[in-house]
């Protein structure tokens, strides 16, 4: 049976799902994209009212682009910063269209395999179609065909939790009501009444987190939220990198989200507690929450809870693939070598394409944020520049798809242990170091001309 016969399934029609369709459109390839939500990039949409670090010129992929011409689309302003909301209305949405029927909304992929073989059979393995099943959301169940599989599903249904040992802490789960694992929009009179005048931790150290506290510090400098207060809490210490690269990050956005957290702190909207590493969740009698970590140490009550501690892949729709996956980040054991933070903290990432993305199980490649595992800094110009790479290689042009050129901006951020940070003016040593003690700290200002130094 040949797999030549069969389309390109690529799962999820969000910004590289999309992408991927566009490289294989654009080389004469049948593909189809399975979108579990009713909307295409429905992810994006879910944090609409959140501003990207990347411009628009760094945010539409080139084949899509070239699909979008003769519709009239034009991109905006290359140097403009979108909203999620953007992005999604004024390219995703308008390229979806320009697909057509090639995408399919409402359509959950339940299973991955290959034809007639389940991950135990050597048996022509490599000659069979793959299997793709899917749940539609009229509650038809479909088995489809396919030639080859781009999982573009991303990671945001699946957030990492607060306990610090990767399992949700204990009482988590039963105080889901007051926890929440998204930057809020605070722009929404429900999301203001519930943040407005009330002590919230934020758990977490990057990008979302940093927007978390500047939202939630902007809060609590209107009338209605007077005494808002964030206490920001880090399972490393404070360190150079603490607040990201600041004036030194190529993405001046992204560097501007590091500064704006430490001006809430310096601001005193936000307190900084360190080497915190949450175990327990509890409840007092007025139904508040208590954070209690792994060695006893217990904080003050908060009202709300924003755990921002990354995301995870779900893979568990793939489980009748052979997977390459590292064992520590779940990303393609080529690639991970490449963005391990137990490695390094920097934010250059080499180029890489379909062999770093390649997996024992011929044909399949998973993509975007999902190729990262539970990596951070995945940028979506680093995705455009993997389908295309792929794409090349099921189209068989391996020239093309070897010929990976992209150069990432750097984070401005680099040396030092990349989970657990010495304390500042130690030296690291590379590797993972002890955990520094848990402390609360509160920033003295700084003259704004030292704030880019971190």
């Amino acid at each position: 049976m040949s797999t030549r016969q069969f389309p390109v399934i690529v799962i999820g029609a969000g910004p590289v799902g999309l992408a991927a369709a566009a490289h294989l459109t654009g080389r004469g390839m049948e593909s189809l994209v399975l979108e579990a939500g009713g909307a295409v990039a429905s992810a994006v949409r879910e944090w609409a009212h959140v501003r990207l670090f990347s411009t628009w010129g760094e945010l539409v992929d080139p084949a899509a682009e070239k699909l979008l011409a003769p519709t009239g689309w034009v991109r905006p302003a290359p140097d403009t910063y979108p909203s999620g909301g953007d992005w999604a209305e004024r390219y995703l949405q308008p390229l979806a269209d320009v697909l057509g029927d090639r995408v399919r909304l409402g359509a959950r992929v339940t299973g991955v395999s290959r034809a007639g073989r389940d991950r135990i059979v050597d048996a022509d393995r490599a000659d069979r179609p793959f299997v793709v099943h899917v749940a539609h959301a009229d509650g038809r169940e479909e088995r489809l065909f396919a030639g080859a599989v781009i999982d573009a599903s991303g990671t945001w249904t699946t957030p990492s939790p607060a306990g610090g040992s990767g399992l949700p802490a204990l009482g988590e789960k039963a105080a889901v009501d007051r926890i929440a694992y998204r930057v809020p929009d605070l722009e929404d009179p429900a999301a203001r009444a519930r943040y407005a005048g009330r002590r919230t931790a934020v758990i977490g150290s990057g990008a979302s987190a940093f927007t978390a506290l500047a939202h939630l510090a902007a809060l609590a400098e209107t009338d209605e939220g007077a005494g808002t207060k964030a206490l920001w809490v880090l399972r490393r210490g404070i360190s150079g990198s603490t607040f990201g690269g600041g004036e030194a990050d190529e993405l001046p956005a992204r560097g501007a989200l590091g500064l704006a957290a430490k001006a809430a702190v310096e601001a005193g909207h936000a307190d900084a507690v360190t080497g915190f590493r949450t175990e327990e969740v509890e409840r007092d009698g007025d139904g508040r929450l208590v954070l209690v970590a792994e060695d006893g140490r217990r904080l003050d009550t908060v009202d709300e809870v924003i755990v921002l501690t990354g995301f995870r892949p779900d893979l568990s729709f793939l489980s009748e693939l052979r997977l390459g996956l590292d064992e520590r980040l779940q990303a393609p054991v080529a690639l991970a070598p490449l963005i391990d933070p137990n490695q390094h903290s920097c934010g250059t990432v080499h180029p890489h394409g379909h062999r770093e993305l390649s997996h024992p199980e011929q044909g399949v490649y998973l993509v975007g944020m999902k190729s990262y595992g539970r990596a951070p800094t995945f940028l979506a110009m680093t995705g455009h520049e993997q389908v295309r790479s792929v794409a090349a290689a099921i189209a068989g042009d391996l020239d093309s798809a070897d010929r990976v050129e992209l150069t990432l901006p750097d984070t401005g951020v680099c040396g030092g242990d990349g989970l657990f940070d010495t304390a500042e003016g130690e030296q690291g040593g590379g590797g993972c170091c002890a955990a520094p003690a848990p402390a609360l700290v509160q920033l003295d200002a700084v003259p704004a001309a030292e704030q880019g130094r971190g």
